[in-house]
């Protein structure tokens, strides 16, 4: 399977590096906006021997000279919401797309289902196995305790400004005001983490998913990548990857066009 990388920041550093290690995967190249590390190798960067993904600048190489050079099957983004641009080259070009991406305004949303009908795509603001089934055991939790109140902790490094998407897909899950229960913390080096408390009269429960080491978001994606690959067109969410069926998910609803 050959895939293409879209964001070389701190997440996408340890995707590219996770992917480079896998076997089953070609890494064929890495795409940034800015023209840091533009016509180096992802491979010199982490000290690997074999000169493997070039990296390309925006700014340098346009991207469908890109893909013509450098053909792939599938593309994993973990750059920004403005990347879903590009998206449309993509599916014409019937690349299946992974995003990882949060906050995605309500049009961009649109165009993500729009083009679904040309590729399959998968889009999970947390990507990460664990996460996905924490968000499916509260939702069980939910229905045996619907009377408990629910409140939910983010954390995540100290320089992460935004509320946690992850958290938000939580909340509109769970039915629960974003603004007025969800707290965040930021401190340090957390990769992430959250928690979802159900509070009963004499009693709580907490449900606990913790982020280790950023590799993890690189595994989700390989899986979503390898789940999509098998695939022509449609949306899907990490739900649909790890077969949680009959659950409702608030970043996997149709939007009304």
């Amino acid at each position: 399977m050959k895939v293409g990388l879209l964001g070389f920041g701190r997440t996408g550093k340890m995707v590219s590096k996770h992917l480079l290690q896998e076997s089953s995967v070609e890494l064929r190249f890495v795409v940034k906006k800015n023209e840091e590390h533009h016509g180096r190798f992802a491979s010199e960067i982490f000290g690997l021997n074999e000169r493997e993904a070039p990296i390309f600048s925006l700014a340098k190489t346009p991207l469908s000279v890109i893909l013509d050079r450098h053909p792939i099957d599938v593309l994993i983004d973990f750059s920004n919401k403005s990347s879903v641009m590009y998206y449309p080259l993509f599916a014409e070009n019937g690349i299946k797309i992974v995003s990882a991406i949060s906050n995605y305004d309500p049009d961009q949303l649109i165009e993500l289902q729009r083009l679904s009908a040309q590729t399959a795509i998968v889009h999970s603001p947390n990507i990460t196995i664990g996460v996905n089934a924490l968000i499916g055991l509260a939702q069980f939790l939910q229905t045996i305790v619907p009377q408990a109140d629910v409140e939910i902790v983010e954390e995540h490094f100290r320089d992460k400004k935004e509320i946690s998407g992850t958290a938000v897909r939580i909340a509109k899950t769970l039915g629960v005001d974003v603004e007025s229960h969800v707290s965040s913390v930021r401190a340090g080096g957390i990769v992430g983490r959250h928690e979802i408390i159900f509070g009963l009269a004499n009693q709580t429960i907490r449900l606990t998913h913790e982020s280790i080491d950023r590799a993890s978001f690189a595994e989700g994606a390989l899986e979503a990548a390898r789940f999509l690959y098998k695939r022509k067109t449609g949306f899907y969410d990490m739900q649909d990857i790890l077969g949680i069926t009959g659950l409702p998910d608030g970043e996997h609803q149709t939007v009304a066009m």
